[in-house]
Parts: C-alpha cells; structure tokens; sequence
C-alpha cells in the first residue's frame, strides 16, 4: 500500500495533451483572413489539443461523407481490441451492396477482406464498404450508429449526432467543425490510419475481372507537403468539406473546413491554415505514444506489476521564436481501480503546468490487459512470501 500510495505524489518533468484549449493570442490580420471560403472551420494541434483558429466552430451542420472519420475510429479500436484481423473476409450483404453515393461497387454476396474495406472507406469514401463495416462490428448499421453516437457522448460532444456510418442526407445527422477536429484526433491516436488515408490511388480486386480502381477523394494527399489524411465530404446540403491533417517535423495538425462552395475553395482555405500553423508554431515531442510513465503494483492480479502509459505522443507547442522555460507536469492514479482492467483503460492523469496555467491534460492508460490471478497463483505466491521468512 505504501508503493502504491507513493504513485500519487510523484512529480515528472513530462507534458502530453488531450484537453482542447482556444488559443488566448489577439488574432492578427493574417489570422482574421483564414478560412473565408468556409461557412465554418478549425485549426488544431494535434498533441496538445489546442485550436489555433476557428470560425463559427460550434455550428451544427451536415458533416456528409466526414461522418466515415468516426466510422474508421470504431473500426480501429475493434482492431485494437482484437474483434478481427486485417486479412479477415467480410461477406457483403445485399444491403451494403445497394447503398448509393460515393461506392466501389460491392457485389451482394462478395467476401472481401477487412484491409480491403478499410482502403475503400478512406481512399474512394466507399459508402457501402462502410455499411459492411457496420454490420460486420455490429450486426446492423443501425446497432453501429447507436455505438457512434455512444462514442459521441464519450468525447463528451455536446454537437454531433449520427443517423448513419456513411454521411449519406438524414434528418438530424450533424456535427461541428470542433467535433469533427476531436473525432480525428482520436483516430489519428491509430497512426496507422495514415498508412491508409494517405494512399493517393489504388486498386481493389488487382488482376481480376472486376478490378477497381481506387483515387482518394483528398487531393491534398497529392499535392501538399505532409498531408496524409483524412477525409472530404460532400452532399447538396453540406456542400465541400474536408477533414485534413498534415505532419511535418514533430508538429502534426488537423484541419476542418465545412460548407465550402467548391473543391477549389475547400481546399484553399484547407491549406491556409496549415500553412499558418507551420509558418508560426512549432512542437518539441517529449514522449511518443505508449511511452512508460510509472507503474502500478496489484498484489491480486496475474502480474503484480503494470505499466502506465501516455495515451498518445507528448509534445510542447510554441510560437516559433518564443519557448517554454517553466513547464511542469504532475500526474495522479485513480484511487478506485478495480480487478480485471482491459487494455487502454485510463488509470490516471497527466496534467501540464506552465507556472499556474495549465496547458493541457490528457489520459494515462494501461498497455495490456490486467486480469485477477487465480487462486493457485495467489497460494503459490503467498507461500513464496512466508517462506522468505523462514
């Protein structure tokens, strides 16, 4: 108990994000300029969560086909979990088969594999392989929506309801520039994501009869330095929006825009704004995701000691020319932790400090599954104990 009691007085010299904060800088001229072509738009810094710029951020609006940002999420986390595996072959039902809009002309009855699904979805913007994605995870798209809008509430998103997992028009189907920005910051926490979201053309079905020819819907992914994702939108009411984000050096940084008039436009106040954000900030990365922060020890479980991790990578955000000499991080461990824990549960926070101001928080988790030990295990041990005393 006395080790244990130890982790919540503890103080690092870390810093890592995940509480999202608006920059508090008066916004000059070119500031002011970004983003005039969007009826709504946000620029975030990915390890620290902040928002750098915004415009009308908070509005609802049609999110059309940026909906699939937060289908790949829950299909990275089933991933994760180990619900399937890449090279796993889905069968597709009549009803993926028939969806309309963007699509790869899936077959009723075709099986095809999971990686393949997942390049379809984030490449061509595949409203039917999102639909056998759906069903594959939850039975049904409507069982998959309700676990979308369940992953809503646990973002605490207050503005961003889900009718469907493709972005095709519903009633009462909206998110935010803000929500979107959030939702793409936990999909990109799966940084392979971007080994797909980034592939500029390939081809489903290679050499057979029926191959298709896949071209990313993010022409970005092309032609700007860095770009590797994420996904655009567009439906008559949503008109163009794009999803993006661009790494270069440490500093990675997601962009939303919402309601542009036309790819063009779109894709001019996309790059605006990332060119802002190289132009003037930069990161200094501490710690990358899944790094060691501290350990707990549970006499009960299976192994007593267990590692606690940062939940994604850890940096500090600076305007270029400025630093951050008085940055201070403590982190606590929850006192009620219960027996079993699955893998990236949160058992703590880390909170950064610059002097009194905080800058930032963000999960601290588990890196694998923590299960009781048996009762054998617990006797053996218990006897091992003793026997050191004799």
């Amino acid at each position: 108990m006395k080790k244990f009691a130890l982790l919540f007085s503890i103080l690092l010299l870390v810093f890592v994000p995940n509480t999202y904060v608006f920059g508090e800088e008066e916004k000059d001229d070119e500031v002011k300029d970004l983003a005039q072509e969007a009826k709504s738009a946000i620029l975030m810094e990915q390890d620290t969560g902040k928002f750098l710029f915004d415009k009308n951020a908070n509005e609802k609006l049609p999110p059309a086909s940026m909906t699939k940002v937060m289908t790949l999420l829950l299909i990275m986390e089933e991933l994760d979990k180990g619900s399937f595996t890449l090279d796993e072959k889905v069968r597709v039902s009549e009803n993926a088969a028939s969806m309309g809009g963007s699509q790869v002309f899936l077959e009723a009855g075709e099986e095809i594999t999971i990686e393949d699904l997942i390049k379809s979805i984030a490449v061509a913007s595949g409203n039917d392989a999102s639909v056998a994605m759906a069903e594959k995870i939850a039975g049904s798209e409507k069982a998959f929506v309700e676990k979308m809008n369940q992953k809503v509430k646990e973002l605490g998103l207050e503005n961003t309801k889900f009718q469907n997992s493709s972005g095709l028009p519903a009633k009462e189907h909206y998110s935010t520039a803000q929500d979107m920005a959030v939702i793409a910051n936990e999909l990109l926490k799966y940084e392979e994501i971007t080994e797909y979201t980034s592939i500029y053309e390939d081809y489903l079905r290679k050499g057979e009869e029926n191959e298709f020819w896949l071209v990313n819907t993010n022409k970005l992914v092309k032609f700007y330095s860095g770009v590797d994702g994420l996904k655009t939108g567009f439906t008559n009411e949503a008109k163009y929006c794009l999803t993006a984000t661009a790494k270069r050096e440490n500093m990675r940084v997601i962009t939303v825009v919402m309601g542009a008039d036309s790819p063009k436009e779109r894709n001019k106040a996309i790059t605006e704004m990332f060119d802002y954000a190289f132009n003037h900030y930069e990161t200094e990365k501490l710690y990358d995701k899944g790094d060691s922060i501290t350990s707990l020890e549970f006499l009960k479980a299976k192994n007593q000691m267990n590692d606690v991790v940062t939940s994604q990578s850890v940096s500090i955000l600076f305007k270029k020319g400025e630093s951050m000499d008085d940055v201070d991080t403590s982190y606590h461990i929850n006192k009620d932790i219960e027996l079993p824990i699955e893998k990236g549960t949160q058992v703590g926070m880390l909170t950064v400090k610059n002097n009194d101001e905080i800058l930032s928080k963000t999960p601290l988790v588990v890196n694998e599954d923590i299960d009781k030990a048996s009762y054998f295990k617990l006797l053996k041990r218990s006897m091992q104990k003793i026997s050191k005393f004799n």
